[in-house]
């Protein structure tokens, strides 16, 4: 009996390791095809491949968090289709990453980037109800990891893109830059194909604001 039992355990174990295995390569294939990506429809069916991992991994919040992060993206770059309808789309991807992971700073970063896009589309009329929900999603992202850089990161970048009569500019933005590059240097991701992204553009606000 206790063999019997020896042998289903080492099988289980066996088909989690195999499993596990198989979710980090399909991650780790479809993550460096997204670095590669340059156009709508390239970042559509990369989109669509994370899904589908998701759909496949129902446990795991990382592929939605990917889906999700490119759809925003192309929202604010204004690719893919309408703005609002791709920003949507982002928004639903990213609450089902978050039904699966609760008080996530990566998570709580990019629906602030979801409401960045959703702002931009009409800032005028936007602003007071978008740009409270990007400094409070910021802001639950700090509370939530202190150390990761991400959330310094997004609120560098937005600083650099608001005027300076409305709080914005390189005096804003620089100092916040600066303290983004100093988690960066320190941060480690908890694996290959959990988010690290960010690096390049804390770089370029830091050279655009000497």
């Amino acid at each position: 009996m206790k063999k019997i039992i020896l042998c289903l355990t080492l099988f289980i174990s066996t088909s989690i390791i195999a499993q596990s295995d198989k979710f980090n390569a399909a991650m780790s294939s479809s993550i460096k095809e997204y670095e590669a990506a340059k156009t709508a429809e390239e970042n559509i069916a990369i989109a669509q491949k994370f899904i589908r991992i998701a759909e496949a991994e129902k446990t795991e919040w990382l592929p939605y968090y990917y889906a999700a992060t490119i759809k925003a993206k192309m929202s604010i770059m204004g690719i893919g289709g309408d703005k609002d309808e791709v920003a949507d789309e982002a928004q639903s991807l990213i609450d089902k990453a978050e039904a699966l992971s609760k008080n996530n700073c990566e998570i709580l970063v990019i629906k602030s980037m979801i409401a960045t896009a959703k702002m931009i589309v009409d800032p005028q009329n936007r602003y007071m109800e978008f740009g409270t929900l990007i400094n409070k999603y910021l802001a639950e992202a700090k509370k939530a990891d202190a150390n990761n850089p991400r959330p310094y990161i997004l609120e560098s970048s937005n600083l650099v893109n608001t005027p300076e009569q409305y709080g914005g500019g390189c005096n804003a933005a620089k100092p916040i830059a600066q303290k983004a590059m100093e988690l960066f240097n320190s941060f480690k991701p908890a694996s290959e194909i959990h988010p690290n992204w960010g690096k390049e553009m804390v770089e370029q606000i830091l050279k655009n604001c000497k």
